[in-house]
């Protein structure tokens, strides 16, 4: 079956946060809708920061791709991550994750990106194999965090 990616626009808040909360909750992720709607809202009315991307089949909202939009010199100018990709149990295992990187991807050559970036969870073994076999690698690095208070 035929699988389509929408630019996702302000009306689709309600369904990307729906599907958002799924995947907080399948990564054990903390989830605050307030929160995620004042970042989701930044983004789909900014394409400065990047774009999302509704993931489709049978006019039935499968998933959702967030591609966000970055700058580094040891990457060689334009880069870009993958910040969420996440379909609906039903549908993994079908080759629309692999789809989507490919449209993703895209995306990135038309936008001058020259390094896809993504973050994946040390357990979920399954989607490090689909993105390796897309050609990812481990840069055998920690990804490291500090929240910054306004």
């Amino acid at each position: 079956m035929d699988v389509n990616f929408t630019h996702a626009e302000l009306g689709d808040a309600e369904i990307l946060l729906e599907l958002m909360r799924e995947f907080y909750e399948f990564e054990d992720l903390s989830f605050d809708e307030s929160v995620a709607r004042n970042a989701l809202e930044m983004i789909l009315s900014n394409k400065f920061f990047g774009s999302v991307w509704l993931i489709q089949q049978a006019e039935q909202t499968i998933g959702y791709a967030v591609l966000t939009l970055g700058f580094s010199l040891e990457f060689q100018g334009r880069d870009s991550f993958i910040d969420e990709l996440y379909l609906r149990s039903d549908f993994r295992g079908q080759g629309i994750g692999k789809r989507a990187l490919e449209r993703l991807q895209e995306e990135c050559s038309k936008l001058g990106v020259k390094a896809l970036h993504l973050e994946v969870e040390r357990k979920n073994e399954i989607a490090q194999a689909v993105y390796r076999k897309d050609g990812f690698k481990d840069h055998d690095r920690f990804l490291m965090t500090k929240w910054i208070s306004n």
